[in-house]
């Protein structure tokens, strides 16, 4: 197969890579001589519940584009990663696939070191349900001593519309509010748990008139990544961040929050109170 072929018929030569790749034995097929490795297209098909000349044709170029349902039961029957499968939907429609919710309780190691990396850069890692699942000791200082509240308290939507500290913090509270609750409608949908966060809006609704009336506005902006926010710390007064939001590479549920200071006298105030703080030894 050309070059060419090859290019004009991407989708077929990716789900032959894929379906050579398996072992038989492991699918219980017997273990006769096989003129090629892998599974058989036949094998492919009735895995995936679809017609075998149906299959033949996809792989061939043939017979137009199959629909996400049929993809969805390849990638299933090709046992495909999700970095896969959305690579193969991104071939076969030219879009990847709809997001599938991961409920995220941590983060490696590693994706902590970067946030500790950041000091002293208050940053932080949100959930798409806007849960606070890791934090650096810049943002325990300047932001929310996350560890002090439970696991299930950490969650940006319930310190902004249910903690008075909330209101202090931030200048024009209901601007705000109003803006991370349209950013949250927006991810949340994006990353495929609208059902996930359904049991948090209904509590909201029940517990914060503002939050039920906001809600129900319907209000969609285009999510904030960057922006400038202006808070009023405990200690050092008045300061302001480069607010910037970034998706974590692998995980569509995952997004990393840096607040960077404004300015050079911001980061000097912030260090200085993170060193004072720091324990003696």
């Amino acid at each position: 197969m050309d070059a060419q072929t090859t290019h004009e018929n991407a989708l077929g030569t990716y789900l032959k890579n894929c379906r050579m790749k398996l072992d038989p034995a492991a699918f219980g097929y017997p273990p006769q001589r096989r003129r090629t490795p892998g599974l058989r297209r036949e094998e492919v098909a009735q895995r995936a519940n679809i017609s075998p000349t149906w299959y033949t044709w996809l792989e061939q170029g043939r017979g137009g584009a199959a629909s996400a349902d049929v993809l969805d039961r390849i990638a299933g029957a090709l046992m495909l990663t999700e970095i896969e499968r959305e690579h193969l939907f991104l071939l076969g429609l030219g879009r990847p696939p709809e997001a599938r919710y991961q409920k995220s309780d941590g983060v490696t190691p590693r994706l902590q070191r970067v946030l500790d990396a950041l000091d002293p850069s208050p940053a932080l890692i949100r959930t798409a349900a806007w849960d606070v699942v890791a934090w650096n000791h810049a943002a325990t200082v300047m932001l929310m001593d996350y560890s002090s509240l439970p696991p299930e308290q950490r969650n940006v939507l319930r310190f902004i519309f249910l903690d008075p500290r909330a209101r202090v913090a931030h200048y024009d509270w209901e601007s705000v509010a109003r803006v991370v609750l349209s950013t949250f409608r927006v991810e949340a949908v994006r990353a495929g748990a609208a059902a996930e966060v359904e049991p948090l809006i209904e509590e909201l609704c029940r517990l914060s008139p503002e939050f039920n009336a906001m809600w129900r506005d319907n209000d969609v902006r285009k999510p904030g990544i960057e922006a400038v926010k202006h808070l009023r710390h405990p200690v050092l007064g008045p300061i302001a961040f480069e607010y910037s939001a970034f998706a974590v590479d692998g995980r569509q549920d995952l997004s990393m929050v840096v607040y960077n200071p404004a300015t050079p006298a911001d980061a000097e105030r912030i260090h200085s109170l993170i060193a004072a703080q720091a324990p003696a030894g």
